[in-house]
């Protein structure tokens, strides 16, 4: 015979469990995804450079000023006189505007960052990687301006190439591989700069003694002191120097240009980790 707390027990439907919240699938970007979100947002920035020209005088008017103060004061002392000695510096010059021209990229992702401008690409669906991707590609237009700009005014100064156009082809892609992996540096002071003032400053620091203690200026280091020779010949942008020379008027390029891509390489299997790093923690 039931009883009344039987016929309960066996009436009652038992309580489901309340339905979980299910979350959001995290949205993954694979390689090729982030190549074209970085290609589009490398579009922005030359885009950016189309309606604020002013921002390309820094690489349009600094070439020249090397290159005239250079030559006029160094060549007579250097190779006796501006013609001889205009063939040394000019390929040197893109080994040293290849180092300036790059810094500039620091400055600019330090300004974006404070404007929150890299928030916002936070909140799209493209890669992690994408907006410094971006802003390494787009800041090709600098290098190649750079390029135009030594070339033209150096060749109305008389400077000529002695090489096929292969070969300075090869120098001009030298020198842009160069940058590249140098922005990535570029990149990281941006990232770490507590401002965009102090951006430049930092920068100055890491560049001076690699440009000016190499073989831009004078291809020859006999006359130096033993502890700077060292320094010169294990100086990568002594060997970009040297192998762009090398290419453009005439020389020996294979231990140059390898030791070059060797170091290339060398900074951004170092410096990218480090930037993304830095670029989760920062935005």
């Amino acid at each position: 015979m039931s009883t009344p707390v039987a016929e309960a027990i066996d009436t009652t439907v038992p309580a489901r469990p309340a339905p979980r919240t299910a979350r959001p699938p995290r949205r993954r970007t694979s390689v090729r995804q982030a190549i074209e979100n970085g290609l589009t947002l490398a579009w922005r920035s030359v885009m950016q450079l189309k309606h604020s020209p002013e921002k390309l005088m820094d690489v349009t008017l600094m070439p020249i000023v090397f290159l005239v103060l250079f030559l006029y004061v160094f060549g007579g002392v250097v190779s006796g006189s501006t013609n001889a000695y205009l063939e040394i510096l000019l390929p040197g010059l893109f080994a040293q505007m290849a180092m300036f021209a790059a810094m500039g990229l620091g400055t600019a992702l330090c300004e974006d960052i404070h404007k929150g401008v890299f928030d916002r690409f936070r909140s799209l669906p493209i890669g992690r990687s994408s907006p410094l991707i971006g802003a390494v590609l787009g800041d090709t237009a600098r290098f190649l301006t750079v390029m135009v700009v030594l070339t033209g005014f150096g060749s109305a100064l008389g400077f000529r190439f002695h090489t096929n156009v292969l070969a300075v082809l090869a120098a001009f892609g030298l020198a842009y591989l160069f940058y590249l992996a140098v922005c990535w540096i570029s990149v990281l002071i941006g990232l770490v700069a507590p401002s965009p003032e102090t951006v430049q400053g930092i920068a100055f620091i890491f560049i001076m003694p690699l440009v000016f203690g190499s073989s831009i200026l004078l291809p020859s280091t006999q006359t130096m002191p033993g502890w700077l020779q060292a320094w010169v010949k294990v100086n990568p942008v002594t060997s970009l120097a040297d192998a762009v020379r090398g290419l453009t008027v005439g020389g020996p390029v294979g231990s140059h240009a390898m030791y070059a891509l060797a170091w290339a390489a060398g900074i951004v299997l170092v410096a990218f980790p480090l930037a993304m790093r830095m670029y989760r923690r920062r935005v």
